[in-house]
């Protein structure tokens, strides 16, 4: 299975998505910021990072540029969960480099196809 990262600074849906792709056998790396998430892509080399937007010390816009800006993390498929979905937000992220933009609330199904997905492309 695969290695995720969750760059999440709401517990409860971090720990909900952790959990379901836990269960589902991957491995989970979890961080509660945007700094974290960054030391973590670089040592871990996840398989597939997902971002939220507004997070402490960097937001998840940077962390996504940051990674796709470096030739050996450019390959690696990022998608942002949100909860700014205004159309200029979700223009934003894919900008930045992202390969989808989830909605908060998202159904753990939605998720699951999304992620998915990702691995698969």
């Amino acid at each position: 299975m695969a290695k995720i990262l969750i760059a999440e600074d709401e517990r409860d849906i971090r720990d909900l998505v952790a959990f379901t792709l836990r269960h589902l056998g991957h491995e989970v790396i979890v961080t509660v910021d945007g700094e974290s998430a960054l030391e973590q892509v670089y040592t871990e080399r996840p398989d597939l990072v997902l971002l939220d937007v507004r997070m402490p010390r960097i937001d998840g816009y940077e962390v996504c540029r940051r990674i796709k800006h470096d030739r050996s993390l450019k390959e690696t498929p990022v998608a942002f969960l949100s909860a700014k979905g205004q159309e200029a937000e979700v223009k934003q992220g894919m900008q930045a480099g992202a390969q989808d933009y989830i909605l908060k609330p998202f159904s753990l199904d939605d998720l699951l196809q999304a992620v998915e997905k990702l691995l698969n492309s």
